[in-house]
Formats: C-alpha cells, structure tokens, sequence
C-alpha cells in the first residue's frame, strides 16, 4: 500500500469543520431518523425535512464518503452503524450533541480560538460580551440543545461508572451539581438500598426529571437547591461530581472542592468523574476537550497529576482512578484531616 501523502492527509484534518457542520445540519434537520425503516431516495427524505432536494442530495453524498450513510447507485440512502448513532433514540445517540456544536453559542466562540490562545481568556465572554452560562440563559432554545446534548452524553457516562465502580457500599449519595438526575437516577436503580441528595442550582433544580419523582425514587431521593461555592447537603457518604470541575479554573474548583470538604464526614468519599488528559501524541480526545473548556470557560481538563494536586489543594487525598469505558474515569478521593 502506498504510505499516505502527509500533505493530504493534513487537508484532511484542517477541512473537519466542513464534517461537523455537515453533520450538524444533518441532525438539526432528523435526517437520519428518515432512514430508520431503511433506504430511502434523496428527493423522499428532502420532501420529508422541509429541504431542497438538491442539496440534500449533496449533504447525504458528503456524508456517505466519510462513512454515516451509505449510497446506492440510484441516489438511494441507508444508515451506517455510525448514521444509527445520529438517530434520537438510538442507544449512545449523539444527535442532541450535533445539533448543539453547531449553534451560535458554540460555533462561534471557537472561530475565536485565537483569541483564547493568545490571552488565557473565554472565547465565549469575549464573541458574545457574557459567560456561558449567562449567554445559554439568555437564549433559551440554546439551552434546551445544550441540555439534550448533555443529558445524550450521560446516558452512556453514568451506565459507565456503574459498571466500573461499586456505589452498593454507600448509604447516602450526594450528587453535587447533578443536573437532571439521570446519574443520581441510575445509581439509585442500581444500588435499592441506598437513598440520595440531588444538588444544583434553584433553576436547574426546577426542571428537573419527574423520573426522580416517581413512586421508584420518591421515597428515596431529596432534591436541595443551592449553591456549590457556598455549601452543599452534609451527611453523605459519598459525594459525586460528574463533569463539574472541568468547567472551572484551578482556583473555583479548589473553592468547589473545599465546600465539599467541609460538608463532610472524616470517612466519607469523594468520586470526581471526568475526562483525565492522557499521555503525549496519544487519546486526541481529552485534549480537543481541553480547548473546548478553554474556549467556553477559560477552564480546562486535566492530568492525573493536577487532579492529584488540585484534590490536596481541596482536602483530599487521591486514592485511585478508576478508568471506564467511556471517556471518563473516577477520581477517588477521601478528606484529609483539618489538623
């Protein structure tokens, strides 16, 4: 075989926008779930989006050359094991997350890399004038996305963890900054004994899963709002943070880390999951998600050796990392004694 020309195949990599917004427009518009029942023509999943046929065409041709669909010879149209994974209800789908990398919120910010690269700072405050967080509460669609997105990513995340670690051990489990539930949810479902403290933010806590109200849970579960830079619910025996400091600089999370501390006991336990960056020219991953915390919150990811110092900076002893099948591991760690 003849050795790739590096000069292509370095075109290649500088033309991956063209692939995510390609494949951006393709969920926003449901293509894929067009194709679930099978093959369908161009012009039949174009009548079926609301969009020109033509150019639909076109997009399903481009897509099909970097493996999500698959032509025939009469401009016919099926899914690829990857086309599956852009349908809404396919197991690990990521259709909500290529609807979300594509909105304004998130696609714009990154043509200010530059910016962030050059001055340390959020290419989000500095193209939109706001943080993140600010700028999704102001366009409320934006955050219906991002959360969808989220929530589709977590599917996967949580039924990882669980396989990866025993939460039947804990009694009380604190999930810090827990979103919708889904972990917290699954960790109950899975642990029947054990009852839980669901924590975030008032307007997070106010949209949350009815699942955690349901008859299953509702026994079972506390749902607390407040803030994690101020305190959090005492008493657990384990408290988790699923993606939560990688959205913070070193110093918020050590403030993070210690409101933790303080809420609890010498023999409780600790479980950061998160992305942990892997060894140089290895995993791209973690370190294209590293940018992307840079981009959104001049944040980042991180090594095993910073979180090792950032839980000591916290309180924490590091006593292992558990890695999963999904790009993120548990970083366990245990108080360390306020003598």
């Amino acid at each position: 075989m003849t050795a790739p020309d590096p000069s292509i195949e370095l075109m290649r990599l500088i033309n991956g926008y063209q692939v995510s917004q390609a494949l951006h427009v393709a969920a926003t518009l449901g293509v894929a779930d067009q194709l679930k029942d099978g093959p369908k023509s161009y012009d039949a999943v174009a009548q079926a989006c609301g969009a020109h046929p033509t150019s639909v065409y076109r997009l399903l041709r481009a897509l099909a050359a970097v493996g999500v669909f698959h032509e025939t010879g009469n401009k016919e149209f099926s899914l690829t094991p990857l086309g599956i994974c852009l349908t809404s209800d396919a197991l690990g789908s990521r259709r909500n997350y290529a609807r979300w990398i594509g909105t304004p919120g998130q696609w714009r910010p990154w043509g200010n890399l530059l910016h962030s690269i050059k001055s340390g700072e959020s290419a989000v405050r500095f193209t939109h004038g706001m943080d993140a967080w600010t700028y999704r509460m102001q366009n409320p669609e934006e955050q219906a996305v991002f959360d969808s997105a989220m929530t589709g990513n977590s599917r996967s995340e949580a039924q990882a963890a669980l396989e990866a670690y025993d939460f039947s051990r804990f009694g009380c489990v604190v999930d810090v900054g827990g979103g919708q539930g889904l972990l917290l949810k699954d960790i109950l479902l899975a642990c029947p004994v054990a009852r839980g403290i669901l924590f975030d933010q008032p307007q997070v806590i106010a949209s949350v899963d009815q699942v955690l109200a349901s008859a299953v849970l509702a026994q079972r579960c506390q749902i607390v709002a407040g803030s994690f830079f101020e305190s959090v619910p005492e008493d657990g025996d384990v408290y988790v943070m699923k993606v939560i400091l990688h959205d913070w600089d070193d110093r918020a999370s050590i403030d993070i880390l210690r409101t933790c501390r303080r809420a609890m006991s010498p023999t409780a336990t600790l479980i950061v999951i998160e992305r942990v960056v892997g060894p140089p020219n290895e995993i791209p991953e973690g370190k294209f998600s590293d940018l992307n915390m840079m981009v959104q919150y001049a944040a980042l990811e991180r090594t095993r050796q910073e979180f090792h110092n950032l839980l000591k900076s916290g309180g924490f002893e590091m006593t292992e990392v558990v890695p999963t099948r999904s790009p993120l591991s548990l970083i366990v760690g245990q108080p360390m004694s306020t003598k």
